[in-house]
């Protein structure tokens, strides 16, 4: 297994308060709950906390997601997200990200967000303006 990413290694870093409804029958955080606290991240990178950075008039959807659980999360507490693009398609990102509890990395995922037109549901170029927006958020070259 290669190297586990930390926190510090993310452009972009958001947290999420755990509930006690996140827990199952085993009195850990749901798996399903992972795919909930990753949106968080992406919404944090997507806003980038100032504004959207989408295209006027578009919207992201998620068109890809996989997850590697590599540990559990347990109630009550926080968990951190880090995020990072590393590919900008025509109208896609691709997006690493990792959850962390207790500073150790308990998940990591991939995925890819599509820009898209609501009224047609058809992909949309991204412009030249989000392509430098993004610029800050891609994932640092090894």
């Amino acid at each position: 297994m290669p190297d586990l990413p930390k926190l510090s290694q993310f452009p972009m870093r958001n947290h999420d308060k755990l509930r006690y409804g996140d827990t199952d029958r085993q009195g850990h955080v749901n798996n399903a709950v992972f795919a909930t606290l990753l949106e968080t991240g992406r919404i944090g990178l997507l806003e980038a906390g100032d504004r959207p950075l989408q295209g006027a008039g578009y919207n992201f959807v998620l068109a890809r997601l996989s997850i590697d659980f590599l540990a559990e999360i347990t109630w009550p507490g926080t968990v951190e997200v880090g995020s990072a693009m590393t590919k900008l398609g025509n109208s896609s990102i691709g997006v690493t990200q990792a959850l962390f509890q207790h500073g150790k990395c308990v998940a990591i995922s991939a995925s890819v967000v599509v820009q898209v037109d609501p009224q047609t549901h058809r992909a949309v170029k991204l412009s030249d303006e989000l392509r430098t927006s993004f610029a800050r958020f891609m994932q640092a070259k090894k």
